[in-house]
C-alpha cells in the first residue's frame, strides 16, 4: 500500500479515491461484518457438532483473517474521507496495514489449501473419505498463519507515517526515500508478486484438474446411491447434486482470484517502479494512469471477504444445510408472524 515517487517528484496520487473509498468501504464493513459473523457462527456449531474437518478449519481460519481486515476497516474509512490524512498515530498506521497485508495473503493461501484439499478429495474419494485430517488442518493453518505473520514484520518495524506537506501519510508518501531503501522496498514487492503467482499456478491447476474428472465421471441420481464398501467402482459415478456444487466451487475460487488478487498483482509490478521513481522515461499521464489502476485494484481486493462465504457454501454440505435450515426457519417464522397478524385483524373486524 505504498504510494511514492522520486525524491524530486511530486506526491502521485488519485484524487477519486477520497469519495469512492469511504463509500465503498462502509459497505464492505456493513456486508463484511455481517457474512463472516454469522459464518463464524455456523462453522462454530459445526465444531460443536464434531463435524470439524480439515476444510472446515481453514474456512475458520479463513473468516477470522476477513474478520480482521473488516475490524481495520473504520481507521482507513476516516482516512481516505479526511483526504489521505491518518490521525490515528504511526502504531496503528502499521497494524492497520498489517492486517490489510494479512487479509489478501492468508485468503490467499488458503484459498490455495482449500482448492488442493477438494482436489485430493475430487481424485482420491475413498482415501479421503476413510482419513481423519483434523491434525493436518491445524499444522497447515498454524503454518500460513506463521508465513503471513512473518512477512508482516518489515511493515509493523519500519515507520507507518510519513509527512506530505501538512498531510500524515500512512503507508505512503516515500517520495523522500533514499535509493538503496526504494530498491529494497521494489524488491520486497516484486518478491510478494512472484510467489503470488505460484500459488495461483497451484490453484488453477488444482481446479482445472477438478473440472475435467468431474466432468468425465457418469452421473448418479442422489436417491440411487448405494454405500459401495468394497470400494470396487465408487470413485467411477457421483451424484449430480454433488458435482453441480463441487464445480460451483471451483468457480467461487476462480472468480475470488480473478477478480479480487489477480488484477492487482498485475499492476503492481509497473505500479511499484512508477511509484519509487524507477521509471523515469514513462509519461506523466501513464504513471497516473496505472496508480489509478492499482487503487481500483485495492478496492477490489476488500471484495473478497464478502465472497468468501459463498465458497463456505459451496465447500461443505453441512455449512449449506444449516444455513438453508436457518433460513427456512427466518421464512417460517415469518410466514407464521403474517398469519397470526391476519387472523388478528379478522378476528377485530368480527367483533366490530
Amino acid at each position: 500500500m505504498e504510494n511514492s515517487t522520486s525524491s524530486n517528484a511530486q506526491f502521485l496520487d488519485s484524487e477519486f479515491r477520497y469519495t469512492l473509498f469511504p463509500v465503498f468501504y462502509g459497505i464492505v464493513f456493513v456486508l463484511g461484518l455481517g457474512a463472516n459473523s454469522y459464518a463464524l457462527y455456523v462453522l462454530r456449531y459445526l465444531r460443536d457438532a464434531r463435524a470439524m474437518n480439515e476444510v472446515r478449519i481453514y474456512m475458520t481460519n479463513l473468516t477470522v483473517a476477513d474478520l480482521l481486515f473488516v475490524a481495520a476497516l473504520p481507521f482507513w474509512i476516516s482516512y481516505y474521507a479526511r483526504g489521505g490524512d491518518w490521525i490515528f498515530g504511526d502504531p496503528l498506521c502499521r497494524i492497520t496495514g498489517s492486517l490489510f497485508f494479512i487479509n489478501t495473503y492468508c485468503s490467499v493461501l488458503f484459498l490455495c489449501v482449500i482448492s488442493i484439499n477438494r482436489f485430493w478429495a475430487v481424485t482420491r474419494p475413498l482415501q479421503a473419505a476413510k482419513s481423519d485430517h483434523w491434525r493436518r488442518g491445524v499444522c497447515v493453518s498454524v503454518a500460513v498463519w506463521a508465513g503471513t505473520l512473518l512477512a508482516t514484520i518489515p511493515y509493523l518495524a519500519a515507520p507507518g507515517v510519513q509527512m506530505d506537506g501538512n498531510k500524515s501519510r500512512c503507508l505512503e508518501g516515500y517520495q523522500n526515500e533514499n535509493t538503496n531503501k526504494r530498491a529494497g522496498v521494489a524488491a520486497t514487492h516484486f518478491v510478494i508478486i512472484g510467489l503470488f503467482f505460484v500459488v495461483f499456478l497451484v490453484v488453477m491447476v488444482c481446479n482445472v484438474l477438478i473440472a475435467r474428472v468431474l466432468l468425465t465421471q457418469p452421473l448418479i441420481k442422489e436417491r440411487s446411491i448405494v454405500q459401495n464398501t468394497s470400494g470396487g467402482n465408487s470413485s467411477k459415478v457421483r451424484p449430480s447434486g454433488t458435482k453441480r456444487r463441487a464445480l460451483r466451487m471451483l468457480c467461487a475460487v476462480v472468480t475470488i482470484f480473478a477478480v479480487c488478487f489477480l488484477p492487482h498483482h498485475v499492476v503492481q509490478g509497473p505500479w511499484t517502479l512508477v511509484v519509487l521513481g524507477m521509471a523515469d522515461n514513462w509519461s506523466q499521464s501513464t504513471k497516473q494512469r496505472l496508480n489509478d489502476a492499482h487503487q481500483v485494484t485495492i478496492m477490489l481486493m476488500g471484495l473478497n471477504c464478502m465472497l468468501d462465504p459463498v465458497v463456505y457454501c459451496f465447500a461443505t454440505s453441512k455449512f449449506r444445510q444449516y444455513v438453508k435450515g436457518h433460513f427456512n426457519m427466518f421464512k417460517k417464522g415469518r410466514a407464521c408472524n403474517t398469519q397470526t397478524t391476519t387472523m388478528t385483524h379478522i378476528s377485530m373486524a368480527n367483533k366490530n
